[in-house]
């Protein structure tokens, strides 16, 4: 019919659980863990019906179905056999984080464990209709945030006052993507919602102020007096510029460069 349809599946767990309670009553042959040997093929038909289609009987007629569906394997094993099929299936993953959520970091997705294989191909879309460097900060951001994981061991066991200023810098403007960028407020009125072009600009700021910080340290500035510039604040409020209110970006960058600026040329 032409249509654009969403098909949401919660959760192909207890389907899979239910999967394995009928081939057990019918004796077949069981596979890991008492599930079906052909657990994986039948996940696989489910999820390859999603796509974009010609209608039957009209090429003008073009419709899509979409596939979003649930996994909550027990205790959060990601290694059981249900969880480790359809990653093997699927090309979008968001992993959701306990430890997150319990820190009340909402949406509690783990940026780590969650991956998409369409970057490729969204990455032409953005390019065109949002940023000709989406991609390049979307990189720089996930590298900021995996070294971040790297350098929190470290953290844990000697405190934050034994890493480098450049280290230091690092944990700082990943706790600003983590808190100002990723983090989301759906009960407040503005932050409950944000364009693809807001969301560009918020990391934008964040990942120019970085690289602007990382120039003003290596100019022998001081660690404090970057982290202490009044428009490092005005970062982490851009969240909750309205969308008709667009332009405030420019200004903040804008006051991020002199400032950051001034301490690089400071004797």
């Amino acid at each position: 019919m032409g249509y654009d349809v969403a098909v949401i599946a919660d959760s192909t767990s207890r389907w899979a659980e239910a999967l394995r309670e009928m081939s057990g009553r019918l004796e077949e042959m069981p596979g890991e863990e008492g599930y079906p040997a052909y657990l994986s093929s039948r996940l696989a038909s489910y999820y390859e019906r999603s796509g974009i289609v010609y209608a039957l009987g009209s090429q003008e007629r073009i419709g899509s179905v979409t596939a979003i569906s649930a996994v909550s394997p027990p205790g959060g094993d990601l290694s059981e056999p249900v969880s480790q099929a359809t990653l093997r299936i699927v090309k979008v993953f968001w992993g959701l984080s306990a430890s997150l959520a319990y820190r009340r970091h909402f949406p509690a997705i783990d940026w780590i464990g969650s991956y998409s294989l369409y970057l490729d191909k969204m990455g032409e879309w953005y390019d065109e209709h949002i940023g000709a460097d989406w991609a390049d900060y979307r990189t720089a951001a996930m590298r900021v945030l995996q070294e971040e994981s790297s350098l929190d061991e470290i953290v844990r066991l000697v405190g934050m006052d034994a890493l480098s200023p450049a280290d230091r810098l690092t944990m700082e403007t990943a706790k600003s993507i983590r808190e100002d960028y990723l983090h989301q407020d759906a009960f407040h009125e503005v932050d409950t919602y944000a364009s693809l072009n807001k969301q560009y600009r918020m990391l934008r700021l964040i990942m120019d102020c970085y690289t602007q910080s990382k120039a003003a340290l290596a100019a022998d500035a001081e660690l404090d007096d970057i982290l202490g510039i009044a428009a490092r604040e005005q970062i982490g409020r851009s969240k909750y510029i309205p969308e008709s209110e667009m332009h405030r970006f420019e200004q903040i960058d804008k006051d991020m460069r002199a400032q950051l600026g001034a301490l690089a040329t400071q004797e």
